[in-house]
């Protein structure tokens, strides 16, 4: 029993740096194809965001559709029906689909 032991702890001797760039290189590729779209796609999302201005109509987090009346420093006067204007966080709106790629 104790040989099989020696010999396992023999043969982990070089394993440390594998193991190590084994980690490294996992946390790579994670970091390829999860983290860094999500942070382009985000970026993006901000962009359009910025382009907003008076008269688009956006889509809110919450689902409501809307027009923009009134920009202020981080939140949108959006009319959502006649008359009918809310107040809502710039960070929770997104332009409507039927706006995007037409101006």
């Amino acid at each position: 029993m104790e040989t099989i032991l020696l010999q396992a702890q023999a043969s982990q001797g070089g394993s440390g740096w594998t193991s190590i760039i084994m980690m490294a290189a996992v946390i790579l590729i994670f970091w390829l194809f999860m983290i860094r779209p999500q942070q382009k796609r985000q970026k993006e999302i901000q962009q359009k965001r910025e382009a907003l201005t008076t008269g688009d109509r956006i889509v809110t987090s919450g689902g409501l559709f809307g027009v923009i009346r009134d920009i202020k420093e981080k939140e949108f006067v959006v009319e959502i029906a006649d008359g009918v204007r809310v107040r809502v966080d710039k960070g929770s709106v997104f332009p409507a689909a039927d706006d995007q790629g037409q101006k």
